[in-house]
């Protein structure tokens, strides 16, 4: 678990700006996901501030990061994974939150380890591809045959009125 207590932006000027996080809700615990465990703790021997309230990402000379110096670490790194060259670090906050609804994360449930105290900016970051719409469709389709099987196992008492004139919404409660 990591614990995010204050925030520390660097301005335009250069100068940081330590202080309160922007709302309430940025004040959190991350629960990371076990596969992570190992990565994380190893990046904290090795490359982060010491303590408990040692920052987490510092330049070589232990300093905090400057943006500049960040973003040319940041695209060596890219370089070196993989990752297209268009591809910013926030974008990783988009990842995660996609991949979090994908695994059966809540609205709410991403909400927290971003540190977001509104839906609107959470749903900013979570995004649907095609690879998703497919599993959604074979999830639906999954239900609905597992309902018709259902309802062709087991005689129902015949409705008030035919098939045909009941609405769409009578039919889907029933099944």
């Amino acid at each position: 678990m990591i614990s995010v207590r204050v925030a520390e932006p660097e301005r335009t000027n250069g100068k940081r700006a330590p202080g309160e996080t922007k709302s309430d809700a940025g004040v959190r615990a991350v629960v990371l996901p076990a596969f992570l465990h190992k990565e994380v703790k190893q990046h904290l021997a090795w490359f982060a501030e010491k303590g408990s309230d040692g920052l987490v990402f510092v330049g070589e000379k232990g300093a905090p990061f400057r943006r500049s110096s960040f973003g040319r670490k940041w695209r060596k790194a890219r370089t070196v994974v993989g990752v297209p060259d268009g591809f910013r670090f926030y974008d990783l906050r988009h990842t995660g939150h996609t991949l979090s609804t994908r695994s059966g994360a809540t609205l709410k449930d991403t909400m927290v380890p971003a540190g977001q105290s509104s839906e609107k900016a959470a749903l900013i970051y979570q995004h649907s591809d095609d690879d998703r719409q497919q599993e959604v469709a074979a999830g639906l389709d999954a239900t609905v045959r597992k309902a018709r099987q259902e309802a062709a196992a087991v005689p129902d008492d015949p409705p008030d009125k035919p098939d045909d004139q009941r609405s769409g919404t009578n039919l889907a409660r029933d099944h």
